[in-house]
């Protein structure tokens, strides 16, 4: 396994932490106060002391490389530290297995997302069925810790297993005129409990412009903590898109579709005068019932301010230049 910058550069294997350090997080937090020292040195792990801890337990010692790697490319802040498993697996929005926050780790303890077929279509050069490994195959995996902002003003500090979605859209070839890419979730009611209620006009579909999709920061997302993705976060294959909120980040995936125009999103035609199709986070623009000013960090009392674009600004606002982002929300 190896983890790497979002411009290609590769952190070596004996940087990265081990699986069994990851899943402890006793022990994930003491080996960063220790290592973290090393890698800023006394006044800044006096003053950004998480950053620091995090830092150093991934990058496995003193190493600017690790603090370059796995810090501004990421987004993450001073503050920040990976929201415990137990949260990120047991706080869940996936309607497709119930409404409540613990109904997706509840109900979709059968689902059984094994084998899978992902669909590659529309307007590429290479469409196909793929079986999840051989689509997967061609890509390297890697380990990326990512802010996650929801809509309804939480959030978590998630660290995901995947690969870039740019990969498989260079794959397929798209051709001339493709402009979008639209996502299509499982549809199976027997499996999917929560789909036999009219909560959303099933399956879940989203989209992103086509050079959302292709920026160096999208994930298609295949573990969590190192770990497989359990049914409840997405299994076996999630999109994330750290600058946008949770909502876009559509679960169990088993279409890829790249189009001229853009696409029906679920949220967006359930209620389209508070789910725009862009979504990316932006705390100047409150949803009807959620201000967007600030955030409630999972396992914290004290609510942050939130930050544009989550946080990863320098990497994406030049993405939406010259548009009204009050206007595209």
């Amino acid at each position: 396994m190896t983890m790497t910058r979002h411009d290609g550069r590769e952190l070596p294997s004996s940087e990265i932490t081990s699986e069994s350090l990851w899943l402890n997080r006793r022990s994930f937090i003491a080996a960063a106060g220790v290592l973290g020292a090393g890698l800023v040195g006394a006044r800044a792990v006096a003053a950004n002391e998480s950053r620091a801890a995090l830092l150093g337990t991934l990058a496995g010692g003193p190493s600017s490389q690790g603090q370059d790697a796995l810090g501004k490319p990421y987004g993450l802040q001073p503050n920040d530290r990976p929201t415990p498993w137990e949260d990120v697996t047991g706080y869940n929005n996936f309607y497709e297995f119930g409404t409540g926050k613990d109904d997706p780790k509840e109900n979709s303890q059968e689902f059984v997302a094994k084998p899978w077929t992902v669909k590659v279509e529309g307007l590429v050069g290479k469409p196909g069925n793929y079986q999840l490994e051989d689509f997967l195959k061609p890509s390297k995996m890697e380990d990326r810790i990512y802010r996650m902002r929801c809509v309804e003003a939480w959030s978590m500090v998630i660290p995901w297993r995947g690969i870039p979605l740019a990969d498989v859209i260079k794959r397929a070839q798209p051709t001339a005129g493709a402009n979008f890419v639209e996502f299509t979730t499982l549809l199976d009611p027997k499996r999917m409990p929560g789909q036999r209620y009219p909560v959303l006009d099933w399956p879940y579909n989203e989209g992103l412009r086509l050079d959302e999709a292709l920026h160096p920061l999208t994930l298609l997302v295949t573990g969590v903590y190192g770990k497989d993705l359990p049914n409840q976060n997405g299994a076996p294959l999630r999109l994330v898109v750290p600058w946008k909120y949770g909502f876009k980040g559509i679960k169990s995936i088993v279409r890829i579709r790249l189009t001229s125009t853009m696409p029906p999103t679920a949220w967006n035609e359930a209620i389209p005068n508070e789910y725009g199709f862009y979504a990316n986070v932006n705390p100047a623009v409150d949803h009807p019932r959620w201000s967007q000013a600030s955030e409630r960090r999972i396992g914290e009392f004290r609510r942050r301010p939130t930050l544009p674009f989550n946080g990863y600004a320098d990497e994406v606002a030049s993405l939406y230049s010259g548009m009204d982002l009050r206007r595209n929300y």
